[in-house]
C-alpha cells in the first residue's frame, strides 16, 4: 500500500486543492492519505474536518517524503528537485517543457499526467476544463471594462474550454460565431470584423504554423481584446505569451492579450469540489497498485524513462 501527500500549491495565486472532505465518504484508504497542515483553509475547511475522516495532518516536509505526490499544479512546483524515486500526480505537460521532463528523469521520478486522463473518450477532468472558459471570460472582460453583450466575438474550438467561454458569452448577450480546425481560413479572414477573439483550441505541437499572426493583429480592431484560453506559447496564436493573475494582460499593436494559464484557479472552491469528485476512484487504485486502464494510458515517464513517445518527438531526443 502506498501513502500519498497532498502539498499545498506553491503555483502564485493557485488555490485549488484535489481533495475536498464533501467526497472523502467514498475513499477506501483514508489511513494512506496525508495533507500539509491548513491544506484545506482556503476552502473554508479545517484540518479537523479531514481527519474525522481518517485523513492525517502532516507538516510540509512529511508530505513530500510520501510515495505519491498529489498537487493540481506539479508540473510547475519548485519542490520536483526535492523528490527522488516517487510518483507524481497532476497536470504536468511536460512534452511542451523540456526543464520538467529532464527534472523528472534525473529524479527517476513516476508521472501520471492528468491532461491525459480519459475515461470512455471523455477528459476526465472535464469541467475544470469548462470553468476555465467560463472563468476567462469573466476576468478578461472585467479587467477589459466591457459587458459581453456590447461585443461581437469570433470563438475558435468546440472543445470543454470553448464550451464554457460559450456558455458564459451566450448567457451574457454576445454575438458569437464558432469556429474550429476545419473553418480556420475562414476565421483569419474575418478577423478584422470582431470586437474579441477567443481561442479555446488544444494547440497541436507537431504543428509549426499559427492560426493568427503577429501581421494578422493590424488588421483587427483597434483596441480590440484576445483571449487565449489555450496559452499556448507562440501557439495558435503567435503573439500568444502565458500570463498571471498578478499581471494578466499585454498589449502588441494596439490589440489586449489576456492569457492567464490558470484561470480556474479564480473560482477555487467550485473547482475543488470537482476535482475531488473525480479524484477519489483513482487515489485508491493509486495507493493498492490496482490496474487501471485511465491511469496506464496518462503514464508519462516511469522511474525517469520517458514511456510518452510525443515527448521524444517534441523535443527532439
Amino acid at each position: 500500500m502506498k501513502k500519498i501527500g497532498f502539498p499545498i500549491s506553491d503555483k502564485l495565486n493557485e488555490n485549488r486543492r484535489a481533495l475536498t472532505p464533501s467526497y472523502l465518504i467514498n475513499l477506501k484508504n483514508p489511513s494512506c492519505i496525508y495533507i500539509e497542515k491548513g491544506y484545506g483553509e482556503v476552502l473554508g475547511y479545517s484540518d479537523e474536518d479531514y481527519v474525522q475522516w481518517g485523513i492525517h495532518i502532516a507538516t510540509r516536509e512529511q508530505v513530500l517524503k510520501k510515495d505519491i505526490i498529489c498537487d493540481p499544479k506539479v508540473g510547475d512546483a519548485d519542490y520536483l528537485n526535492q523528490l527522488n524515486g516517487q510518483i507524481i500526480f497532476g497536470w504536468i505537460h511536460a512534452i511542451q517543457n523540456i526543464g520538467i521532463t529532464n527534472k523528472l528523469i534525473e529524479n527517476h521520478i513516476t508521472a501520471y499526467a492528468w491532461e491525459d486522463m480519459f475515461d470512455q473518450g471523455r477528459h476526465v477532468f472535464w469541467r475544470n476544463n469548462e470553468i476555465a472558459g467560463e472563468a476567462a471570460i469573466v476576468h478578461a472582460y472585467t479587467l477589459h471594462g466591457l459587458f459581453p453583450y456590447n461585443t461581437k466575438v469570433a470563438l475558435i474550438g468546440r472543445g470543454n474550454i470553448a464550451r464554457g467561454a460559450l456558455k458564459v458569452l451566450t448567457m451574457m448577450g454576445a454575438e458569437v460565431t464558432v469556429y474550429d480546425r476545419r473553418t480556420e481560413a475562414f476565421f483569419r479572414k474575418d478577423v478584422g470584423s470582431y470586437d474579441v477573439l477567443v481561442n479555446g483550441v488544444l494547440w497541436n505541437t507537431n504543428r509549426k504554423d499559427h492560426i493568427i499572426y503577429k501581421e494578422d493583429l493590424k488588421r483587427m480592431k483597434k483596441g480590440a481584446l484576445i483571449i487565449d484560453i489555450s496559452c499556448d506559447r507562440n501557439g495558435g496564436f503567435e503573439t500568444s505569451v502565458p500570463t498571471t493573475l498578478n499581471n494578466p494582460t499585454y498589449i502588441i499593436d494596439n490589440i489586449v492579450h489576456y492569457v492567464v494559464d490558470h484561470t480556474p484557479t479564480l473560482f477555487h472552491k467550485t473547482v475543488s469540489d470537482s476535482l475531488s469528485e473525480n479524484l477519489i476512484s483513482y487515489l485508491d487504485d493509486l495507493i493498492e497498485g490496482t490496474a487501471n486502464p485511465v491511469l496506464e494510458s496518462a503514464l508519462i515517464i516511469k522511474n525517469g524513462s520517458i514511456i510518452d513517445q510525443r515527448i521524444n518527438d517534441f523535443q527532439g531526443r
